[in-house]
């Protein structure tokens, strides 16, 4: 199916069964909390050898020599291995001609160079510290995004005339704000068991999208994509880290084909840290203008992001302001620094993670200067197309959200005066924002099979990293050919599959599941024609039909295969998608140590159909509890002289913890949104943490009247920005 045309019809609130959208535990939940679920490293391989990562120890230059001889009489060594694929092209050798040894280009400190493997963990480990490597280490290498010149990104935006909007405003205001890095830092670490069979290469690997990996380790590796196969069954966390293949992945890899055995090759806790994408930091600047009735007449967002050479992605700090508010006067833009820092990369919702609370604390500090309520001044400033292109919205609920929003939350409306409310030592205040997330579908395929036993088998390499793939392809499959979820069986994770989109961008539910939908609609068909009746009058439940048939007997015998093929088509180009949201928020700021406590914080959020509340709540607390560690306590710190990573483990980079984490309150606005996909839905994944970081710097204010331009927002940086 090749969505050109809004899908309006319905269909699946006409089914019989009732299993989609009913709140349903996650249906491999029993294999997860047993320990039974098999993660990449946990696969029982015979005869597996154990490999583990050397990374540099030098920011730039080259590696000029490693010295195998320094390990290889280590006890269980059997290995080390130095492979183009690991490292960035070969560096010339004097008047262009290759070094005796060849050298290895250096791009950042951690950059994996080599790998040694031994027959045991252990051994690989020791034998990894030992390993003698010589470098030749440039001087004066760029670490700090403020201190080289930086590149315009293309897609910039301007039309009218800000400054003029600006000058002439009844209000305006021009702030900037800053925003540390981000580490993904997934539960699980990066691993992978490769095993060769002298064709055929077989990787057990933590990965989120099978459809694209599978090409790019055929292509490091120099195989056609049918001499691999990638396994990813259960991928514990990725926010980004396992969209593309890693070092680990190509390290075993490389290893098993070179050696004929099984290598598993699982990174520490420090080389993930170290060595996989992290999001950039940003500077961005806001200059908002409004007349007296609140309504921007002028936007204005310029950013600057960092990343390695000759990397073509840049943190899409833009992506909401484009849409999101109104104002005739725009200018928009982006610029990034070349810095020695590993590659940045997509992290837990890019671009709107960090570029939606700024915005949100700008649009604070506007509403202050207005003496408007901060809810009034959003609800005044929502388009009714999109401000640049024109293109009208798929659907939109920010109004919505942020009304019923603010009424389960008890907001209190009107101009806000920070220090209102002191209980002992500690300010108490309330703070708001919005929430943005673009949508985005991608094509996708997903065979279901409908058995001559009346049970059904769903079959794809999209996977699961957590957000509940399983049960909500359970439950598409048994609404539509009106089964149990328990009679569903599904299978992801395997590239023998057919492809599906892959879990990244959130857009994973909506495309995989207009795949099956498009499979069992097919199957339907076949029913209908069986049973003697027009597909729109099949009616099935628990594996009859409603003439008083039985799958079974429809069946006779045989199998129902449908492979279902999804396209987005021109819909997608016709319409705005997003989803919105609005997060509310109470801090406790200690007004001696600048501690910040989030006391309570609610969320509502609109993303169309709702395929499973209680998978949906889960990612929105989840991205709430994103939200509270970008706010107050995740920064990423890179030493100023080698450039090296400073807190990379999990007792120096703080997600939050249980502690940091109050009673969170999720608002389902349910909708059907028939441009966004075929079967109504918008991603969700992401949107649960864009913005709520400044609800909770908007708090901080309105508690102790510290306003604090810099995230996160540490105890040193509250204390500092308190009034006297």
């Amino acid at each position: 199916m090749k969505q050109d045309e809004p899908v309006n019809d319905n269909r699946l609130d006409d089914m019989k069964q009732g299993v989609l959208g009913a709140p349903t535990h996650r249906i491999e939940g029993l294999l997860k909390v047993t320990g039974t679920a098999p993660y990449a490293a946990e696969y029982k391989v015979d005869d597996c050898l154990e490999g583990v990562i050397v990374t540099a120890t030098i920011a730039k230059g080259e590696v000029t020599a490693i010295d195998r001889d320094s390990v290889m009489s280590m006890p269980g060594v059997v290995a080390v291995i130095d492979h183009p694929s690991l490292t960035a092209r070969p560096a010339q050798g004097t008047a262009g001609e290759a070094p005796a040894q060849p050298a290895r280009e250096v791009g950042y400190f951690g950059q994996p160079i080599a790998t040694v493997v031994a027959e045991t963990f252990e051994q690989a480990r020791d034998a990894a510290k030992h390993l003698g490597v010589t470098y030749r280490a440039d001087e004066n290498v760029p670490f700090d995004p403020e201190a080289v010149e930086a590149e315009a990104q293309d897609g910039a935006t301007s039309q009218g005339d800000l400054a003029h909007a600006m000058k002439e405003a009844a209000a305006s205001i021009d702030v900037t704000y800053r925003t540390e890095g981000h580490s993904s830092a997934a539960m699980e670490p990066h691993a992978a068991i490769a095993q060769w069979d002298g064709d055929t290469l077989t990787v057990y690997a933590s990965l989120q999208m099978l459809n694209y990996n599978i090409a790019e380790l055929a292509d490091s590796l120099g195989l056609e994509e049918d001499k691999v196969r990638l396994i990813a069954r259960y991928v514990g966390g990725g926010f980004g880290s396992k969209l593309g293949i890693s070092e680990e992945t190509v390290a075993a890899s490389v290893a098993a084909m070179e050696l004929g055995r099984p290598v598993r090759v699982v990174m520490s806790r420090q080389q993930v840290l170290q060595c996989i994408m992290r999001r950039s930091e940003t500077r961005q600047r806001f200059r908002l203008a409004a007349g007296e009735d609140g309504r921007l007449t002028g936007f204005g967002h310029a950013a600057r992001v960092s990343n390695l050479p000759g990397e073509s992605f840049a943190e899409p700090v833009l992506q909401s302001s484009e849409f999101l508010y109104a104002g005739e006067n725009r200018e928009l833009s982006l610029e990034v620094a070349r810095i020695h820092r590993m590659t940045a990369g997509s992290v837990r919702a890019p671009g709107e993670a960090v570029g939606m609370p700024a915005l949100e604390c700008a649009m604070d500090v506007l509403a202050e200067k207005l003496a408007i309520d901060p809810v009034e001044l959003r609800l005044r400033n929502i388009p009714d197309k999109h401000p640049a292109e024109g293109l009208p919205f798929s659907s939109h609920k920010l109004a919505e959200c942020l009304k019923q929003g603010a009424g389960a939350f008890g907001w209190e409306s009107g101009a806000r005066s920070p220090r209102h409310t002191r209980d002992g030592e500690w300010w108490v205040g309330s703070g708001m924002a919005s929430a943005a997330r673009v949508h985005n579908v991608g094509e996708a395929k997903a065979r279901v099979t409908l058995k001559a036993d009346g049970t059904a088998l769903v079959q794809t390499d999209m996977t699961d990293i957590g957000t509940g793939t399983y049960t909500i392809l359970a439950q598409m499959v048994g609404e539509m050919l009106g089964l149990p979820t328990e009679k569903v069986l599904v299978e992801l994770g395997d590239t023998r599959h057919p492809r599906g989109p892959g879990s990244g961008g959130s857009w994973g539910a909506s495309s995989i599941g207009s795949a099956a939908y498009v499979a069992c609609n097919a199957i339907r068909e076949t029913l209908a024609e069986r049973a003697g009746v027009a597909e729109g009058e099949l009616e099935l439940k628990d594996g009859k039909v409603a003439s008083g048939a039985t799958l079974v007997d429809l069946l006779d015998g045989s199998d129902l295969v449908e492979e279902g093929h999804y396209e987005p088509g021109d819909v997608s180009e016709d319409y705005t998608a997003a989803g919105y949201g609005a997060f509310f928020a109470t801090v406790r700021v200690n007004r001696f140590t600048g501690e910040t406590r989030v006391q309570r914080m609610l969320g509502a959020f609109g993303f169309g159909r709702v395929l499973n509340p209680t998978t949906a709540r889960s990612q929105c607390l989840g991205g709430m509890t994103w939200s509270i560690g970008a706010a107050l306590t995740e920064s990423m710190l890179f030493d100023p002289v080698d450039g090296h990573l400073a807190n990379c483990d999990l007792a120096e980079y703080h997600v939050p913890v249980n502690r940091d984490v109050p009673e969170l309150d999720v608002l389902m606005v349910e909708e059907r949104d028939g441009a966004a996909s075929p079967i109504q839905a918008k991603g969700i994944g992401e949107l649960g943490m864009c913005g709520g970081a400044g609800a909770i710097a908007n708090a901080i204010y309105d508690a102790c009247g510290a306003r604090i331009f810099e995230f996160p927002m540490t105890p040193d940086r509250v204390i500092a920005a308190m009034p006297d």
